[in-house]
């Protein structure tokens, strides 16, 4: 995995809120599923589906606090990521600039290690709710299937 440190990125968003940098996986199966995972109870949004990940911490790169949220997460070993794309949503909790990397080996089987539901994907998937910024990456990777 190549590192890219964004932690120098502490913006502020347009309404003076601190920028939450968030790792995400795009997990991507050889035939074609995307694995997402439903938020746990507790947590804002919960029972929405989006794909798995989680914050940066002070000084951590894209793929190392997506490899630590998804071993803490899934209790898998990302083993190939590339950053995809780059996407910033303002939610009432929080501005977050996502980080998306797809993700194409891993080793381990994934599972819900926070009492989390999971579920491989094609397009269009069939769960929902959909957390609010999942919705442009569905787009997106429909996009690269039609290409």
């Amino acid at each position: 995995m190549s590192e890219s440190n964004t932690s120098s990125q502490k913006d502020l968003a347009p309404d003076g809120r601190k920028v939450t940098e968030v790792a995400v996986g795009v997990m991507v199966q050889h035939d074609g599923r995307y694995l997402l995972a439903q938020r746990p109870e507790g947590k804002p949004y919960e029972g929405y589906w989006e794909f798995p990940g989680g914050k940066l911490e002070a000084g951590e790169s894209v793929e190392a606090a997506l490899g630590r949220e998804l071993h803490e997460e899934l209790g898998i070993d990302v083993t190939a990521c590339q950053l995809w794309r780059t996407l910033e949503h303002d939610y009432p909790h929080a501005y977050v600039r996502l980080f998306f990397c797809k993700v194409t080996d891993w080793q381990g089987t994934p599972r819900g290690r926070e009492g989390q539901a999971i579920a491989w994907q094609t397009l269009p998937v069939d769960v929902e709710p959909l957390l609010p910024a999942a919705i442009p990456i569905l787009e997106w990777l429909e996009e690269e299937e039609r290409e």
